[in-house]
């Protein structure tokens, strides 16, 4: 025992020990919260025609094919060694929860992208997606560099082999693929602008990387962007403005309640998670303007307030499970009820509605 600091002792023993066994199997876990894995129609995906916006693809397919990264995801002088010992036990625990589910992310887009240019016949989808699997490989793989440097490398061939896949229409994989590439580029760029002004605050050296990365991600959601054009029902239906609604909803409350369960991770990086959440849900709006027509309203009344009690019933339901027997089963069913309440609230929020504009490209500005 420590007997000059027992809540320190007493705190760190409730911090479980963490070993690359136990990441591998946090980024093979399937929740509603953690990255999936996808599969889907790659036959109905192998037709997809592009010729009615080529000027704008091939312009897309000239800058992925430059590789402008391509020597980007390399650790240099500006890499700072990292005592992962001394970090504070509880933000050690939550760094790795991110980097793992990072990767997961990354990774999974990479298997799926893969895939798709492994079964396809049509030339410009395979030459899409073989550079989209290329950069996520990158991106995959530099972050379980970090991950090794703590001893906790997640097992990427097993996870390949070993996580669950979920079957995606087409058309699902385009708008939550499309949203996961944007909120990717916001969430990066969001942390790179803050911690360039106040560098004190960067913890760790990837946040150094996170601008020409989350570049990666924004010219990948240009391409989803694009292949929603070659089929203008995608986004002008009425049913399928409802699923655009249900993803722009799903993706915005999963990101909320997953930052609330880190909060020494944005403690260390000197924000509050809130202010972050709806920096980054704004910008994600405001580029999703290009594809989508309408767009939720994060500052309407109701928005804020559901999200918070939906964050307070993922809470009920982790300490449920913890709990176990018929007691925590109850507390599942209620806070799922509660989490399900508080989804209905948000998604029923009215929308505002846009008007795409002709040109759909875009240009990281932020």
């Amino acid at each position: 025992m420590n007997a000059q600091n027992p809540d320190m002792t007493a705190d760190t023993a409730l911090v479980p020990e963490i070993d690359s066994t136990a990441t591998t199997a946090m980024a093979t876990e399937t929740t509603m919260l953690n990255p999936r894995f996808y599969t889907t129609d790659f036959d109905e995906m192998d037709r997809l025609d592009v010729s009615s916006i080529r000027p704008e693809w091939d312009r897309l397919i000239a800058q992925m094919k430059s590789d402008p990264n391509k020597g980007h995801f390399k650790k240099n002088a500006d890499w700072d060694q990292i005592d992962w010992a001394a970090m504070e036990p509880k933000l050690r625990v939550e760094f790795i929860d991110f980097l793992v589910s990072s990767c997961t992310a990354e990774f999974s887009g990479c298997v799926l992208y893969k895939e798709m240019k492994r079964r396809g016949n049509n030339p410009d989808i395979c030459e899409l997606f073989n550079y989209m699997a290329r950069d996520e490989a990158r991106h995959a793989g530099f972050i379980n560099d970090a991950l090794r440097e703590a001893g906790v490398a997640v097992n990427l061939g097993f996870l390949t082999k070993a996580k669950k896949y979920t079957y995606f229409r087409p058309k699902f994989i385009y708008y939550a693929t499309y949203l996961s590439e944007k909120i990717g580029y916001a969430r990066y760029i969001t942390i790179y602008r803050h911690l360039e002004a106040n560098p004190d605050q960067r913890f760790h050296p990837i946040f150094k990387w996170f601008k020409e990365w989350c570049n990666d991600e924004f010219s990948h959601g240009e391409a989803f962007a694009l292949l929603m054009r070659t089929d203008p029902k995608l986004t002008s239906s009425f049913v399928n403005k409802l699923w655009i609604r249900f993803f722009l909803t799903a993706v915005y409350s999963t990101m909320f309640v997953r930052d609330h369960a880190r909060p020494e991770f944005h403690k260390a990086l000197g924000v509050d998670i809130e202010w972050y959440d709806q920096e980054v849900f704004r910008k994600t709006s405001v580029i999703a303007r290009q594809v989508f027509p309408i767009e939720v309203d994060i500052d309407h009344p109701r928005w804020l307030p559901n999200l918070r009690r939906m964050r307070d019933a993922f809470g009920e339901m982790d300490a449920a499970k913890r709990r176990g027997g018929v007691a925590g089963w109850l507390g599942k069913v209620t806070g799922g009820a509660k989490a399900l309440t508080a989804f209905v609230a948000l998604y029923t929020i009215p929308v505002i509605k846009r008007e795409p504009p002709k040109n759909v490209r875009l240009e990281p500005i932020y």
